[in-house]
């Protein structure tokens, strides 16, 4: 078949059989397989997957390959996709088996410097951060296209082993896809790919919030009566060391007389009468 004319359509259900075969052969030689799942059409479901989606799609330079992606990678024909600090690399079945290598530039520390700024303060869970339920500010803050943490066309460099001469092919395209399914279970991934420690955001927590009512005690604080109630024990006044000692109450014990071989107080009074001194 010459190379300007159309290959003949392969079914669905061929393709997905294909693709379980070549990956039960890489399986079968020992090499690495980790591949993309979808399970129904969407392709990405939580926050950071479908939002690396859709900041891929905005991208005009990649616009008109990016469908063929999609449909690719629905087929699972992403056989193997892994991410590390400023790399992607993949297998991807076609007509043969291909080779997908995707270089992003990490992040400078310039852009990730004002992001944790901008977001100082307000992200103090790590969890909530890769669940994406923080405010729609920050979010779209890490998100902002062009300053944000998402790469943009000039921050990357494509290859694969396909003859496809454009620079995005179908199987680069898929790929792509596939960061964000992946993405949706190891959001964590996305700051292993820019080289960043997403911990730096938690890093200024409490740092640029307004210090209201400096100087007053806090209002969570139990008194004596509380703190004995709540433990069970008996709390005793503890004594001034600033007050002098001739003008401190004197104890119970001093103010009672002597006791009488029965045990009851003698009385100061003699008589019934008060004594004169």
């Amino acid at each position: 078949m010459r190379y300007y004319e159309w290959r003949p359509y392969v079914r669905v259900a061929e393709r997905r059989l294909m693709a379980a075969k070549k990956l039960a052969k890489l399986g079968k030689n020992g090499q690495p397989a980790s591949p993309v799942r979808i399970a129904g059409r969407a392709i990405a479901t939580s926050f950071w997957g479908k939002s690396w989606c859709s900041n891929l799609e905005r991208y005009s330079d990649y616009r008109n390959r990016l469908p063929r992606g999609r449909t690719y990678v629905r087929h699972g024909s992403v056989l193997n996709l892994e991410i590390e600090k400023g790399k992607v690399s993949a297998m991807v079945n076609g007509s043969d088996l291909y080779s997908v290598t995707i270089t992003i530039a990490p992040v400078t520390a310039r852009r990730w410097r004002a992001i944790c700024r901008d977001c100082g303060g307000t992200i103090d869970s790590l969890v909530e951060l890769l669940q994406g339920r923080l405010s729609k500010g920050v979010m779209d803050r890490v998100c902002r296209e062009a300053d944000g943490l998402f790469p943009s066309p000039k921050e990357i460099k494509l290859s694969c082993s396909c003859p496809d001469w454009a620079a995005m092919c179908k199987h680069v395209a898929a790929v792509f896809y596939g960061i964000g399914a992946r993405l949706d279970q190891e959001p964590a991934l996305l700051f292993e790919l820019r080289g960043v420690n997403e911990n730096e955001l938690l890093a200024n927590v409490g740092q640029g919030l307004p210090l209201k009512g400096a100087g007053r005690a806090t209002t969570k604080v139990l008194d004596d009566s509380h703190v004995a109630g709540l433990f069970g024990l008996e709390m005793v006044e503890a004594v001034r060391s600033d007050i002098p000692a001739s003008t401190k109450s004197p104890r119970p014990s001093e103010t009672r007389g002597p006791k009488t071989r029965a045990g009851k107080e003698a009385s100061p009074y003699k008589g019934g009468q008060r004594k004169n001194y």
